[in-house]
């Protein structure tokens, strides 16, 4: 029996298909299946595949479940000890899976392994080399455009990104899977963040390769759509995962997050749909399920010291953003 299946959500992404299924074809690793949960594309996704791939098992959805309930649907059917979450805007390197098999292997305690994400298009760039979560309540991408060479240790992050993870399926099992209220965006930050209150790790795995084109279904960085689900769900990670003394000590810097991303979001033209998000995050709180609750305070605490560490890295590398922009102009 293979030990791993890799798990690709598609929705109208015919452009990106080739480069993704023939990267994964070529893998020195080859004892894994592949599962494409198609969310009713209407632009002949499926067809291409079935006739191109036909190693691939493609499973065709009535309906459009969004990124959490396609891969959902798709990790209920796995059956392996591992699951590999690939977007399908991506080519991974010939070692990806092997890479990823091996980081996660090293410890019963690790959850999730990320991998070195880099952009398709400007390959000395980092796509991202694990998430990272602030007080702010804002999410990031660690190492987003800077040089692919600062980020070749292993170490532990506050989540993997969910555009090409590997789980472990036991652990699954036990804390449950992606929130479908999320539809599609920080659903993966919601998972690492409930995988830390259970006692797990996430790790970011430097020799796991992955080129990433990003937004790739959406279609853009920012849209009213991305906004104003993003602003909601972000209600959603803090509520469920965040105890209320975190939520007190928290406040003042998760206020001022949502007006800094407010005023940001105005700038753009997209203040009504993040204001409109805020809203329905906060309405609609009372349905999520309090993860923070199978923590005790001592590994609260410890998450909480996360959080922070988290925030200092993003600042840092904010800055450090900045000042390179600034002596390339």
């Amino acid at each position: 029996m293979f030990e791993v299946t890799v798990v690709i959500p598609n929705y109208n992404g015919i452009a990106f298909l080739e480069s993704c299924m023939d990267s994964l074809k070529n893998q020195s690793f080859k004892d894994f299946y592949t599962y494409v949960i198609d969310n009713a594309s209407v632009d002949g996704s499926a067809e291409y595949l079935k006739k191109n791939y036909p190693w691939a098992k493609v499973f065709e959805m009535e309906t459009n479940l969004g990124f959490a309930g396609g891969v959902n649907a798709g990790i209920r059917m796995v059956k392996t000890p591992f699951v590999i979450l690939l977007n399908n805007d991506t080519a991974v390197d010939k070692d990806y899976i092997k890479e990823l098999l091996a980081a996660i292997k090293k410890s019963k305690r690790i959850f999730s392994a990320s991998p070195k994400m880099i952009q398709m298009y400007k390959p000395s760039l980092m796509d991202d080399a694990g998430d990272l979560y602030t007080i702010m309540g804002w999410a990031a991408q660690r190492g987003v455009g800077r040089d692919v060479g600062k980020y070749d240790k292993d170490l532990k992050i506050f989540s993997a990104c969910g555009g090409a993870p590997i789980y472990r399926m036991s652990v699954l099992k036990k804390i449950g899977l992606f929130d479908e209220n999320h539809f599609a965006y920080l659903e993966d930050i919601d998972l690492g963040y409930r995988a830390k209150l259970y006692g797990y790790k996430n790790v970011y795995a430097s020799r796991a390769k992955v080129l990433h084109v990003g937004s790739g279904t959406s279609g853009s960085r920012y849209n009213p759509f991305k906004v104003k689900l993003a602003a909601r769900n972000s209600v959603y990670v803090n509520i469920k995962n965040m105890a209320p003394w975190q939520i007190v000590l928290n406040g003042p810097f998760l206020i001022m997050g949502h007006l800094i991303k407010l005023m940001f979001f105005k700038k753009m033209g997209f203040g009504k749909d993040y204001k409109e998000g805020l809203i329905e995050g906060i309405k609609t709180a009372g349905k999520c399920k309090k993860a923070y609750m199978h923590a005790g305070f001592g590994r609260q605490v410890a998450i909480e010291g996360d959080l922070i560490h988290s925030t200092l890295i993003y600042v840092k590398e904010f800055l450090a953003r900045k000042l390179t922009d600034k002596k390339e102009k």
